[in-house]
């Protein structure tokens, strides 16, 4: 390896704000904006007036809910933040955004109780290769050592982070920082640019130290800087500061840089690293393999359905550009022409006739265009992305609207939401129930919250109805005769049934052995036909599975007999036959694997035995370091609200993966808890 050139990559840039939920991303968010001067000054998140969490559930939540997307300027060039969920349960809207961003900045804090959320972040964004600054933020609430803070984190991320600068302290207070590039010093002012200083005495020392650790680290891919420090010859500055760049870009390093978002400390330095040394659009597209051929691409990255305006797209113009009026073709043939292109700062658009290479707008009323979409100007379709899927939910509510009249206009907003979060799954059940599915009980809430606030709908939700079933321990044999006389034609069917159980999970088996014609061939499909009907809802109510039914003897009339009179005794026969069958309940069991850091297993597997889960075994999680899986058994009907008690155990990040294993009988206690919740709800 030569020395590399890092080199200056101009143009817009589009960067992620990510890290642990509270970790300070929305405040850094709104300092960015402030230092650049698109808002006038910096608002705090607890006064509800941030452009970052402007929608009333963020609000009222004090939380991040959903991507906010701004863009401002910086010494003449274009940046575009967006600032992405920190819970884990809105952790997939940041899949789509970061798909098509040039760079993220992780924000931390020094706590080691958030080493995990910190890992689950990092690894995505390892997953899809974005280069990546760590900002340190809360750095003046921090008694700690920067560097064993450092070490700390470490942990989180298999990428070494590398520090470019370290606190300055005055009477154990972090007055400052010093940048170890520059060799400079940095006065804080609250809210304002840093006034810059000679290092003081006392610190050079230490500067000396963490600077040639920094070389140290950066040498291990420049062969030239390597020769210069074994001879103890001073490198120059530009060659360090094009090491940097290289490094980050090539995902070698993580430069870690300090600072204090609530107090706009630190942000300068942040803004000229982003500005220098990220990617820009055209590195973007080349990482993830779109190919240009001199046309117009973007990268559709969050949508949002706006009260009056209508849908919009949030896409990245990856190459060429695009003007408002603009026909775009997805890779499947979808598409549609753009009506209105805006630049965002939260919740405000401005309008714009055209936007160029590495922007990132809103596309208006693109209906037929879904977030994570690849789209083209012309009529070429492009190749698309490799889609990145939602997590398998781990939560669910089952909904309905507080008046009879919003059922319709439920499925369309709900559809509506989709959309806008496809991590929200919707799924209309046999029951007649309308279930969602997420990834928590925020997650949901805030589902609900919006259905009330930007759909007028106010709904009732309840828990899931579980897929319970019947089956028969023992065999009968049972007479059904149904006769009706009223005048003209009656009704006649007589069968005998032989009844008997089969194995788990054969399902049902209908079979005759008729002889003679005592029952017609053209009435024993009616049998079956009456038998399944009863097999829908057996003595406690419930589907009625791993059972055979045999049709073994009957009579018919030449003139009353007919395909209902059949189906009708066959049901008689069928209810009179099941109370000596030993009828019981079945219940649903899922396999699961619960997902922990390694600290907190044993805590989980405390828990499962408590919801009669029954623990199969615990291993460490291939490839994640500090991880464990258990794996576990445990009936549907516990699972519910187990993600509510995981999170609450392991710091909020722990997670599941469910699918059926088998039914099994239940008596006793729970059965009665079973029928008693049936008669309830009927």
């Amino acid at each position: 390896m030569g020395n590399r050139a890092g080199g200056r990559r101009t143009g817009p840039k589009c960067i992620a704000i990510v890290g642990p939920f509270a970790s300070g991303k929305t405040s850094l968010l709104e300092a960015l904006l402030a230092r650049t001067g698109v808002i006038q000054r910096q608002n705090t998140v607890s006064s509800g007036s941030t452009v970052g969490d402007h929608s009333a559930e963020a609000r009222s939540h004090q939380m991040s809910v959903e991507a906010c997307v701004a863009t401002t300027e910086f010494m003449g060039e274009s940046l575009t933040f967006i600032d992405c969920p920190g819970s884990i349960e809105f952790a997939y809207e940041a899949e789509p955004v970061l798909a098509a961003c040039d760079l993220a900045v992780v924000v931390a804090e020094p706590d080691e109780k958030k080493i995990p959320a910190l890992q689950l972040i990092m690894r995505t964004l390892d997953e899809l290769g974005i280069p990546r600054v760590l900002f340190l933020n809360k750095i003046d609430k921090s008694a700690e050592g920067v560097r064993d803070t450092l070490k700390m984190l470490q942990p989180a991320s298999v990428t070494p982070l590398l520090l470019r600068q370290i606190p300055l302290r005055k009477d154990g207070v972090i007055v400052g920082s010093i940048d170890l590039a520059l060799e400079r010093a940095y006065i804080y002012r609250e809210h304002a640019e840093s006034e810059i200083a000679p290092i003081p005495d006392d610190e050079k020392a230490r500067e000396i130290e963490a600077r040639f650790s920094m070389l140290e680290r950066l040498a291990d891919h420049d062969d030239v800087l390597m020769e210069q420090l074994l001879d103890e010859i001073e490198p120059p500055r530009d060659e360090i500061f094009d090491d940097l760049a290289a490094d980050l870009r090539d995902g070698a390093v993580i430069p870690v840089l300090i600072g204090s978002a609530e107090r706009g400390n630190g942000i300068l330095r942040l803004l000229k690293t982003i500005r220098h040394d990220a990617p820009d659009a055209a590195a973007t597209r080349e990482r993830l393999g779109l190919e240009a051929d001199g046309g117009t691409v973007l990268q559709v990255m969050k949508t949002i359905h706006t009260p009056h305006g209508g849908k919009l797209s949030v896409a990245r113009v990856l190459a060429g550009e695009i003007a408002d009026g603009a026909e775009l073709v997805a890779p499947d043939g979808r598409g549609g022409r753009i009506s209105g292109l805006y630049r965002l700062l939260g919740r405000d658009q401005a309008k714009l006739q055209k936007a160029g290479e590495g922007e990132t707008v809103a596309l208006g009323k693109l209906d037929g265009i879904k977030t994570g979409d690849t789209l083209a100007a012309g009529k070429s379709p492009p190749v698309a992305l490799a889609p990145r899927l939602a997590p398998e939910p781990v939560y669910a509510i089952a909904l309905r609207p507080l008046e009879r009249k919003d059922e319709v206009k439920l499925s369309a907003s709900l559809q509506k939401l989709a959309e806008e979060d496809p991590s929200l799954l919707i799924e209309h059940q046999d029951t007649g129930e309308t279930v969602i599915s997420g990834h928590g009980e925020m997650h949901l809430r805030v589902t609900t919250e919006r259905l009330d606030s930007k759909y007028q709908i106010t709904v009732q939700s309840s828990r899931p109805g579980i897929p319970y079933c019947e089956t028969i321990r023992k065999g009968a044999t049972q007479r059904g005769r149904h006769k009706k006389q009223s005048g003209g034609h009656g009704q006649f069917g007589d069968v005998v049934l032989d009844i008997r159980p089969l194995p788990r999970g054969s399902g049902f088996e209908f079979t005759d052995t008729i002889t003679g014609g005592v029952v017609p061939k053209q009435y024993i499909p009616s049998v079956e036909s009456g038998v399944r009907d009863f097999l829908k809802s057996g003595t406690f109510g419930f589907p009625v599975v791993d059972i055979a039914v045999n049709l073994s003897d009957g009579s018919y009339h030449t003139v009353d007999s007919s395909d209902m009179a059949f189906q009708m005794a066959a049901k008689l026969a069928m209810r009179e036959a099941m109370p000596a069958c030993s009828p019981v309940i079945l219940e649903p069991v899922m396999k699961i694997e619960v997902y922990t850091p390694s600290d907190s297993t044993a805590r989980v597997t405390a828990i499962l035995p408590q919801r009669r889960g029954q623990i199969l075994g615990f291993d460490a999680r291939p490839g994640w370091e500090g991880w464990d899986v258990v794996e576990a058994l445990m009936p549907q009907s516990e699972i519910g609200d187990l993600i509510v008690e995981l999170r609450s155990a392991t710091a909020g990040v722990a997670t599941y993966r469910a699918s059926f294993d088998h039914m099994a009988e239940i008596a006793g206690r729970q059965a009665d808890e079973v029928m008693n919740a049936r008669n309830k709800a009927a």
